[in-house]
């Protein structure tokens, strides 16, 4: 056992200011937002085309890349965890060892997709669409996208790495250098060349590929041989184990996530195709609010590991009442915000008179889930950073119960209205019952360093 000074010798005090909070949390919100950005502009391509089928097959083809990338996106987040307690133990060996361990994952993980692709092809967009002319689009575009998806991976490595090390801004440059490049070849190809769905999807591919080659120069330039791991550090199997242990329970957690977002869209689409159009523009507002909240969570993320790493207690206590803090400010604006402009948002998206009426009359939905899901925000930040993966996955099993067991009730009576509710009823389910587990979880943790 250690004793006394050797529990002392391992805490590495670090304060937790609004400063490192906003200099994690704003950079890396700024580089999240091309993403919603990008989203709204292949939107707004394919919207200006006219066509209902059309965006409804774009929303159906985002939701099976949401499924996919999402659910498999552990990539990014185990990595984020695992660095940064290796960061706050200053172990800089084992940061590098845990990238190299999520680059060759990645890797391998993409070409097992695009392997499995065709059969993704053959039989998921007729689950989540009863229309053949949506089906028929979200097929085209996701035979092109897919071709992507050992980059789409290697990048989720990059940016693990450098946001388990708190390197939000060069994270925000090469955010910046892969959407954007993303959101002018989209342009460039869907508008100027006619290629439309089809030139939205090519875009993602070659924007993909140039962020990954950068991305891993980037990282490579900041290795020093002095720490380089060796081929049997990397391939150690208890931290193989541990990799994949948390990988597991994050997969299972985002594929519940994504599911109840998928039960959404099909719900949806028996509504009809304007309803699912819709839908499919209001989430885009959901998707900004989760990208604004993302960046503190962020910043949850990596201070908690950290905090964890480097067994320091008040710096973990100061990092939730700080990122708890600017994550509900941040909400109640965005909630004010698309209260006010939502309108002029929704018509920016799409030129059809009809969709646009009835995205207007559930907006106050769209606007609300800011509010509801900053909690689960905020506590997805803290149990990722913390590697408390087992809970997090328990707990959004427990959410998507509450969540399944409402769609019924609130759709019979409420219709689409209701349908919105229950997503919202989900995000606040998911913040409470982490948040009730959270302070036990720290004091197992912090325990040997008291």
């Amino acid at each position: 056992m250690n004793g006394p000074g050797d529990i002392e010798q391992q805490i590495r005090p670090f304060e937790v200011t609004h400063r490192l909070v906003l200099g994690i949390a704003v950079p890396m919100t700024l580089g999240l937002l091309t993403a919603p950005l990008l989203g709204l502009t292949g939107t707004a391509v394919v919207g200006h085309l006219g066509s209902a089928e059309a965006l409804a097959g774009l929303a159906v083809a985002s939701i099976i890349f949401d499924l996919l990338y999402g659910s498999l996106s552990f990539l990014r987040v185990s990595t984020t965890g695992l660095v940064a307690q290796a960061f706050g133990r200053d172990d800089q060996r084992e940061q590098q060892a845990i990238f190299f361990r999520a680059l060759f994952s990645a890797f391998g993980l993409g070409v097992l997709i695009f392997a499995l692709s065709p059969l993704v092809a053959a039989f998921v967009p007729d689950i989540l669409t009863g229309d053949p002319a949506v089906a028929e689009v979200a097929r085209r575009y996701f035979a092109i996208r897919v071709l992507a998806s050992p980059v789409t991976f290697g990048n989720m490595a990059v940016f693990g790495y450098l946001f388990g090390r708190g390197q939000a801004m060069t994270g925000l440059v090469l955010q910046i250098l892969i959407n954007g490049t993303n959101i002018v070849l989209a342009i460039l190809f869907g508008v100027q060349f006619g290629w439309g769905v089809e030139g939205v999807a090519w875009a993602t591919v070659f924007a993909e590929a140039i962020g990954v080659i950068i991305g891993i120069v980037i990282v490579l330039r900041q290795f020093s041989s002095a720490y380089r791991p060796s081929r049997s550090e990397i391939l150690d199997t208890g931290k193989l184990k541990q990799l994949f242990q948390m990988n597991a329970d994050i997969l299972i957690r985002s594929l519940v996530l994504n599911g109840s977002v998928a039960i959404m869209t099909r719900i949806g689409a028996g509504f009809g195709a304007v309803t699912l159009a819709a839908n499919a523009v209001l989430f885009n507002i959901f998707m900004l609010s989760a990208f604004f909240l993302d960046g503190l969570a962020g910043a949850a993320e990596q201070l908690s590991g950290r905090a964890v790493g480097a067994r320091f207690r008040s710096a973990f206590d100061r990092m939730l009442r700080l990122t708890g803090l600017w994550s509900f400010a941040m909400a109640a604006l965005l909630g004010l915000f698309f209260a006010v402009f939502g309108n002029a948002v929704i018509n920016l998206l799409t030129t059809s008179d009809e969709v646009r009426q009835a995205a207007l009359t559930y907006l106050p939905w769209a606007a609300l889930t800011g509010i509801t899901g900053a909690l689960a925000f905020q506590m997805d930040g803290v149990f990722i950073g913390a590697t408390w993966s087992r809970e997090m996955r328990n707990m959004m099993l427990a959410s998507c119960l509450v969540y399944c067991l409402s769609l019924y009730p609130l759709t019979t009576l409420f219709g689409n209205h209701g349908l919105w509710m229950a997503l919202n009823l989900l995000l606040l389910a998911r913040g409470l019952f982490l948040a009730v587990m959270l302070p036990r979880k720290a004091r197992q943790s912090f325990a040997a360093a008291q």
